[in-house]
């Protein structure tokens, strides 16, 4: 025990949201004195703050302890966070042994307790017996007086209203109390009653059943750590979000205020197992916000951002919020404190501050803030861009703009988005002279490698603004630069007709038919695969020449080189060096690709039929099964086979089989498969596992139709291999597809044929 407590410690510390070193641990305090015991308990709740078995585990050490005061204080810091019945139970067993000798005042305090459990945990479907409990406590109250005795009554009979039209697994049973307790108490008064809470009771018995199927996918065991992207989480979390939606719905038709507390008690529990998924406290604040509780859905982003302080989406929507509502200095408090904290995502802070400022304070207090953010040493390009476009499309002032965008351009020069970003700027003022310099300017400082989208945005200009001299002429200036990116510079120079299309193409409108397009773009790469797959070039200049393509052909929507997100910094491209081009038209025979043994080689071998010996050795070390498939298979023109013809092969595939869950390795000589013929009903042979033929017997072909169908349902090994039910599979396909067994001869499922008498036909 003390080896896995100090494992789990050390496990705790690499990782603190590891769950089994958490169950270590818990397990480990269980059997420490509560002094020792305490220190590891603090440890866990810190980090799983919702986890109701580890408090509810601290809770029992000092309430076994008889430290009442510190028992209360703990129940204090989790009771309303963890609304779990087992954590309630725990407490309101703790208030009876509290207040179980103070007389009246105890018997108060008790029934106090009950009514503050019911109106947090009231509406769980495990609070049938926290409903029942209350319900035995009041009968036995003592009731002196008659008006005590009548007072009494009624308040059992308020609470088994209660409790009969709430959705819980015990729902049936109060409903069976309830008309035990009014027909003992009147049966005149109990008929009408029982009638009037009837269908109330079938109502909640009704949403009990569907809210039973939700609640089922839920692992209640479960502890909150951040998502990871586990199907796990993500199967608990959609489980969740099932349920949220069914309580929104209010299925049970019940009054407003009593459909928002179930809500709000389902968005409470969810918490405890997604404390780290910001989506559930945004939809929980949402959720709020519509309902027209604002002040809720504030304490909910303040909450949110307890739990998550890193998050800024979180900080943005709750800003959001308070800015709707008018709020402008709580929303300003949110913004500066994402510009102090958010180092890494400075410049987005700043930005989305500039445009509150510019919302709620005017220009001068934007053009202030922007001076300042701009001297920072953490500024990027993206802040230049973003004030720029403020005061060019809403302040109407596009001198400042190109002040802001020149200042920029001084320190991002070697940026190609932000040269691109102005040049958009410029040409929206239609001042093509200074495009046309900037993009000179560019070009002089950037690199050839980083210069690709901007020799592209300038030959895009050329074509809009230009005449056909210049578009040509920054044509071909384009090709220069970029030829020296690859080895053989001299082929990139020359002219192709993708170059025209590139040229007359607008938007999504094409000079040539779509076949044409892909024929164009399909040559493209196929040229430059050409050029580049028999040279020993390094990965630089491969994945170089692959941009130049990629860039090149990318505006045409066919190649292109688009990347969603930020770049990545490590690339790892495919070794192009053993790449071959399929051609389908192959009018010589089939060629069988050879796995070779993984004792001699990896690499795979393309034998034609010519070679006898090398289709031999292929004979050798591809499955039976396998060679048997492939001499059926057609020698196709084109990309696609006949669907009906592969199926009807692999119907009359003749693979070897074994018994059932017990690999055989015997071989089959290589040689020719069996023609359809030989395995047609007129025959009437059928092939044993061994390979022999055998007379069908009549006697037992109702055995053998037990087998043929357990076949259908088990996978067969082959050669220490297990055989899948694809051809079970393709058997049921050609069923729907309406093609009858019958027309092929045989049917061979799993391995078992059936003979021609008994033909399958498509229902």
């Amino acid at each position: 025990m003390a080896e896995e407590s100090k494992k789990g410690a050390d496990v705790a510390t690499t990782d603190i949201y590891n769950v089994e070193a958490a169950e270590i641990l818990a397990n480990e305090a269980q059997h420490l004195p509560i002094l020792e015991a305490a220190p590891i308990y603090e440890k866990l709740l810190s980090t799983f703050p919702t986890a109701a078995k580890y408090w509810k585990q601290y809770v029992e050490a000092y309430m076994n302890a008889n430290n009442d005061e510190a028992t209360k204080q703990i129940f204090s810091r989790c009771l309303l966070n963890c609304l779990h019945i087992s954590l309630w139970l725990c407490y309101i067993h703790f208030i009876k042994k509290v207040n179980e000798k103070k007389g009246a005042e105890g018997l108060e305090e008790t029934r106090k307790a009950f009514d503050f459990m019911l109106s947090y945990v009231g509406s769980d479907i495990a609070s049938g017996p926290v409903w029942m409990d209350y319900i035995t406590f009041l009968k036995s109250m003592l009731a002196t007086t008659a008006q005590e005795e009548s007072h009494r009554m009624t308040s059992v009979r308020k609470v088994y209203q209660k409790a009969i039209v709430t959705p819980t697994h015990h729902v049936e049973q109060l409903w069976k109390d309830y008309e035990n307790f009014e027909n003992s108490v009147s049966r005149a008064l109990a008929k009408g009653l029982l009638s009037e809470y009837h269908p109330k009771f079938n109502s909640a018995r009704a949403v009990y059943k569907e809210r039973k199927k939700y609640m089922d996918e839920i692992d209640w065991n479960m502890l909150a750590v951040p998502p990871s992207g586990t199907c796990k989480e993500e199967q608990q979390c959609m489980a969740w979000k099932r349920l949220l939606a069914f309580e929104e719905g209010n299925p049970q038709r019940i009054d407003a205020s009593s459909a928002n507390r179930r809500v709000i008690f389902t968005f409470e529990q969810s918490l405890m197992y997604l404390y780290h998924y910001p989506d559930i406290w945004y939809d929980y604040a949402t959720w709020h916000a519509k309902s027209g509780s604002v002040d809720s859905a504030v304490k909910v982003f303040q909450r949110a951002l307890k739990a998550l302080p890193d998050s800024e989406l979180l900080k943005y929507a709750y800003a959001e919020l308070e800015e709707s509502q008018g709020a402008i200095q709580p929303a300003k408090k949110i913004y500066e404190s994402l510009v102090a904290n958010d180092a890494s995502t400075m410049s987005l802070a700043h930005i989305q501050f500039i445009r509150f400022l510019r919302r709620t304070e005017g220009i001068e207090a934007a053009r202030k803030y922007f001076l300042d953010a701009q001297k920072s040493p953490t500024c990027t390009y993206h802040l230049f861009v973003a004030y720029a476009m403020v005061a060019f499309c809403l302040d109407k002032d596009s001198k400042v703009a190109h002040s802001v965008f020149e200042a920029g351009l001084k320190r991002f020069m070697h940026e190609p988005r932000y040269i691109l970003e102005y040049a958009d700027f410029l040409c929206r003022l239609n001042d093509d002279r200074n495009v046309r310099a900037l993009f000179e300017r560019a070009l002089s400082s950037l690199p050839p490698e980083n210069s690709v989208e901007v020799w592209k945005r300038f030959s895009q200009f050329e074509q809009t603004y230009g005449d056909l001299a210049s578009m040509l002429k920054v044509e071909q200036r384009k090709k220069e630069a970029l030829s020296r990116m690859a080895e053989d510079g001299s082929s990139e120079l020359e002219s192709t007709l993708y170059d025209v299309v590139s040229r007359y193409s607008f938007m999504d409108l094409w000079p040539c038919s779509s076949k044409d397009l892909d024929h164009l773009a399909r040559q493209e790469v196929l040229l430059w695969l050409a050029k580049n797959i028999n040279k020993k070039v390094d990965k630089s200049s491969l994945t170089n020449g692959a941009n130049i393509v990629a860039a090149e052909k990318g505006s045409f929507g066919l190649i292109t080189n688009s990347k969603v997100g930020p770049p990545s910094t490590k690339l790892v491209y495919p070794d192009i060096s053993q790449m071959v081009i399929y051609d389908p038209r192959q009018a010589q025979g089939l060629e069988i690709p050879a796995v070779l043994s993984s004792t001699t080689t990896s690499s795979v071998a393309l034998v034609g039929s010519g070679n006898t010996t090398a289709v031999e050795e292929i004979l050798k070390v591809v499955s039976p099964a396998l060679v048997a498939f492939i001499a059926h298979l057609p020698a196709i023109e084109g990309p696609s086979p006949d669907v009906d013809m592969v199926l009807s092969i692999l119907l009359q595939s003749t693979a070897p089989t074994g018994q059932l869950g017990k690999p055989t390795t015997q071989q089959i000589p290589a040689g020719p498969a069996p023609s359809t013929s030989d395995l047609s009903g007129s025959s009437r042979t059928r092939l044993n596992p061994n390979g022999s033929s055998r007379l069908p017997r009549e006697g037992h072909s109702g055995k053998r139709k037990d087998l043929d169908r357990k076949e259908d349902d088990e996978s067969i090994t082959v050669q220490s291999r297990p055989l899948p039910r694809d051809v079970f599979r393709l058997r049921q396909l050609r069923r729907s597809r309406g093609v009858s067994s019958s027309q092929t001869g045989s049917v061979v499922s799993g391995g078992s044929a059936f003979s021609g008498e008994q033909s399958v036909s498509a229902d």
